[in-house]
């Protein structure tokens, strides 16, 4: 087992659930469904990836290797780019702050490395 993906999947679990549940009661007063939905793609994306973090610390047991690390790594810099971005755009939509919509050029870069974490995984298995 990596404890490590284990409890970061465990924390960005539980942040995924407060934030979906902000998202659907407490964010419709602030933003437009629009930025409502952008928001609820972080979380959506953010809780796929929470399984995949939890399923790579069960399975580093069975296939352990810096492939294995390397996938909790890129679903975590994803999280952290894909979703965070999303978030980000979020606040910067609902404080009307203004010149910050450019931050989204971030977002694609999170899904690249959702992309790369589940080929690492692949490897990974495939190795073994």
């Amino acid at each position: 087992m990596h404890k490590t993906f284990l409890v970061w999947g465990a924390l960005l679990g539980a942040l995924a659930v407060a934030f979906g549940a902000f998202g659907a009661h407490k964010l419709k007063e602030l933003v437009p469904p629009e930025t409502v939905s952008t928001f609820q793609t972080g979380v959506t994306y953010q809780f796929y990836h929470v399984f995949g973090l939890l399923a790579i610390g069960i399975l580093y047991a069975n296939f352990p290797g810096p492939l294995m690390t390397w996938a909790g790594r890129c679903f975590l810099l994803g999280i952290l780019l894909f979703s965070g971005s999303l978030y980000l755009l979020t606040i910067f939509k609902a404080t009307e702050t203004v010149g910050m919509s450019k931050f989204g050029i971030i977002t694609p870069f999170g899904g690249l490395f959702f992309i790369a974490g589940w080929i690492c995984m692949l490897l990974a298995f495939i190795k073994k």
